[in-house]
This record gives structure tokens, C-alpha cells and sequence, in this order.
């Protein structure tokens, strides 16, 4: 195959001009480039040459069309992409006997087909087969190992490998004179091709663009706008308003509410219920027991140390200290 880069061109990285007339010798050149290798592939992938070799020729005749939209260093991607994408490649015609090792790619699905024989047929490297096929580099290479011929173990197998390499070589070499004939005819025919006819949108309106329009239709309008304009400033008018509505004035009447106390959504044992402070509200000793409780505490303290006292025989009972806890309070306020 013949890439861009080899032939003469414009100018590098620029799309060429478009291809109505004489096609320029760098679409020629790669055409004859890549016919070889697109017949072969062609054939391998759908399983016949007869059909394989017609969707070339749309191929390269949809080629010729778009190349002048393309630059030529992706002119590959869009060769093979436009090859690939032909209804005659979709399907592959079993072979009766398989003899040589290019006849069992038919045991291969289309996608991994497609990637064998981008590397194989059309020489293309594995991000050049990537970008074919519209995927990126790592998921092509996947796609390539599962492809790969396997002995029964399942490890890759190197000789059937190298067979059907040197197989695919030798077809793209050794094509029969009558179909590169026919194959040189098919390009020909698509760079003779002047392209398709660019599509003309009529003016639905050039037609009448030059009739007299009635005397009458411009006053009309007119007047139908000023009746529209006076229409809706008539609507500001507040008699102009109340006819249109059909309502008179009317006084407007105010009176106070009578105050009613809020209505509740819950009755009292539901709002005692849903209180914050339900549980002590549902344990009325332990409340006061809470209220008590600085009182309790200072008490217990005071005992302590009246028991500490020395001198007492005995240690008091509650009673005496808490009278004579009060005692000592009424004392220190005195």
C-alpha cells in the first residue's frame, strides 16, 4: 500500500481540492496503492471475489467523492472504514472443504476477522487498525489476540500463525492478470466518476417574487393592524373593562373575623402524649424527687460532716440532723 506520504501532495496536513474533474495524481496513486490489498481483503472477509471485488469498486467510488474533504494523511483510516462498511461485507459465504488456512476465518466472528486481516491484508499497524475500526489501541490488540489461530491447549499457535501470514502475501502478489484487469477498470471508472450532483434548494417563493400584488391587500392591512392596536388600548379603560367582563362596579364591604381560639389537630391526652417532656410529665414523683434534689444533696453533705464531729457517742439519726442542720441555718442568717 501506497500511503499518502509517498506521493506527491498540495500541500502536507491541508484538504485537497475538490475532486470534480480531473482527480489530481495523488488520488490515483493511492487507489492503485491500496487495490491489491483491498481485493484480498475484501474476498477473505465476506468469502467470495466476485463479491468482494464489487464492493471495492463502491468502495473506491465512495472514496473518490469524500477524498476531497479529507486530508490525505487520513485518507487509510477513511479507505479501509468505507470498505469495511459495505453491505457485501457483512456476510461471509462458507466454504465447502476448508483447505488452505485463510479459508477458516470464516470460524472467526466479523469483528475479529476485520482485525486480522486490517494487520494482515491491508499492512496496516495497530493504531492505524484501531482507528479503522473506531476503538482504541489496547481493546484492537484484544480483539487481534482473539483472532490469532490456537492450538488446543489454547496457547497461540506460531506455525498456523505464519501460514496463513505468508497465504494472505502470496494472494495479493499472485492476483490473476483478468481481475487486475477488471480491478484496474473498476478505479478508473470511479476516477472517472464527476461526483454526485450538488443538490439545488429552489426558493418556494421566486415563483411569486414577480407577481403585482392586489391594490387593495396593503390598506387592508392597515386597517386591520389599527384596528387591533385601538382594540387592545381599549382594554386599559376600566368601563371599557367592566363591559367586556360583564361586571358593574361593586363596593367592597369589609368585616372583622370574629376571634375563635386555633383549632387543634390532637386532643389533650394525644398533645400529653407527643410532649417534649413526656416522660416527666408521665412520673410526677420523680419530677419532684428532681426538684428536691439540690436540697437532698446538700443535706447528705451536711450529715457527713455532723457525723465527723468528735465527741458523739453515737452517730445521729436523721432527725436530729435535720434539725440541727435548720438550726444552723437560721443561725448563720441571724
Amino acid at each position: 500500500m501506497i500511503h499518502p506520504s509517498a506521493v506527491p501532495e498540495t500541500g502536507a496536513g491541508t484538504p485537497t481540492s475538490r475532486l470534480g474533474g480531473r482527480p489530481p495524481a495523488a488520488l490515483t496513486a493511492f487507489l492503485r496503492g491500496v487495490e491489491r490489498r483491498g481485493a484480498v481483503m475484501a474476498e477473505l472477509h465476506c468469502g467470495d471475489a466476485v463479491a468482494g471485488d464489487a464492493a471495492l469498486a463502491d468502495a473506491m467510488l465512495e472514496f473518490r467523492h469524500s477524498a476531497g474533504g479529507t486530508v490525505m494523511d487520513d485518507w487509510p483510516r477513511r479507505f479501509w472504514a468505507l470498505l469495511l462498511a459495505q453491505p457485501a461485507l457483512k456476510t461471509r459465504t462458507p466454504v465447502a472443504i476448508a483447505v488452505d488456512a485463510t479459508d477458516r476465518l470464516g470460524e472467526l466472528g466479523s469483528g475479529p476477522r476485520a482485525a486480522l486481516l486490517l494487520r494482515l491484508a491491508a499492512g496496516l499497524d495497530e493504531a492505524g487498525a484501531a482507528a479503522v475500526l473506531g476503538v482504541r489501541t489496547p481493546t484492537y490488540r484484544l480483539a487481534l489476540q482473539r483472532s490469532l489461530p490456537h492450538q488446543a491447549d489454547g496457547r497461540a499457535d506460531p506455525r498456523a500463525w505464519e501460514s496463513l501470514r505468508e497465504q494472505v502475501h502470496r494472494r495479493i502478489k499472485t492476483l490473476p492478470d483478468a481481475r487486475l484487469q477488471r480491478l484496474g477498470e473498476a478505479r478508473k471508472a470511479a476516477l472517472r466518476s464527476p461526483g454526485p450532483t450538488p443538490v439545488t434548494t429552489a426558493n418556494p417563493f421566486s415563483a411569486h417574487s414577480n407577481r403585482a400584488r392586489p391594490a387593495w391587500l396593503m390598506p387592508l392591512l392597515w386597517t386591520f393592524l389599527v384596528i387591533c392596536v385601538l382594540a387592545m388600548a381599549a382594554t386599559f379603560l376600566p368601563q371599557v373593562r367592566q363591559w367586556m367582563t360583564g361586571a358593574g362596579p361593586a363596593a367592597i364591604s369589609t368585616a372583622a373575623l370574629a376571634e375563635k381560639a386555633p383549632a387543634s389537630r390532637y386532643d389533650a391526652e394525644t398533645a400529653a402524649v407527643l410532649h417534649r417532656d413526656f416522660e416527666l410529665l408521665a412520673d410526677p414523683h420523680g419530677v419532684a424527687m428532681a426538684t428536691d434534689l439540690p436540697f437532698h444533696a446538700w443535706l447528705s453533705a451536711r450529715g457527713v460532716e455532723l457525723q465527723a464531729e468528735p465527741g458523739d457517742d453515737a452517730a445521729p439519726t436523721a432527725e436530729p440532723l435535720l434539725e440541727r442542720a435548720i438550726g444552723e441555718t437560721s443561725d448563720e442568717h441571724e
